[in-house]
């Protein structure tokens, strides 16, 4: 269980995300919304931390933080207004999602090949095409 709990955790947490991010008022602006939950998650990743991290300190783990922090923020406020953004121009809750992230795992193939050295397979090939095909079908 040690090995599936975060693919769970991601799945439900996924599910939830996408929900929330269908269900946010139409009148009220993305980015708006996206002050409250990182508002929320800032409180939440706090709590955390100093629960189960017990005389652990936030301001010595904040020194030995690098770039990539910075720029993971950037990168969840593109996702979550892109999702929001998403949603509210008419996509489809049960397609928007599966379009880009069948677009994002090929791209995450080739970013694995060129910069990490992962093979890419007959496996792998086949996935994309299986991919391209299921994005043929949907939008049919």
């Amino acid at each position: 269980m040690e090995y599936n709990w975060p693919i769970v955790l991601i799945v439900v947490s996924n599910v939830f995300y996408h929900v929330c991010s269908k269900s946010t008022p139409a009148d009220v602006h993305p980015l708006a919304s996206l002050t409250v939950t990182y508002l929320v998650g800032a409180a939440v990743s706090t709590g955390l931390y100093l629960l189960l991290n017990r005389g652990g300190s936030l301001l010595a783990e904040y020194r030995c933080l690098n770039w990539s922090s910075v720029v993971l923020g950037l990168a969840i406020v593109g996702l979550e207004a892109g999702s929001i953004y998403m949603y509210k121009a008419g996509w489809n809750i049960s397609t928007g999602q599966l379009i880009h992230s069948s677009i994002l795992a090929v791209v995450l193939i080739l970013i694995g090949y060129v910069f990490y050295h992962e093979a890419i397979t007959g496996t792998k090939i086949a996935g994309v095409l299986v991919c391209m095909a299921g994005l043929y079908l949907i939008n049919r």
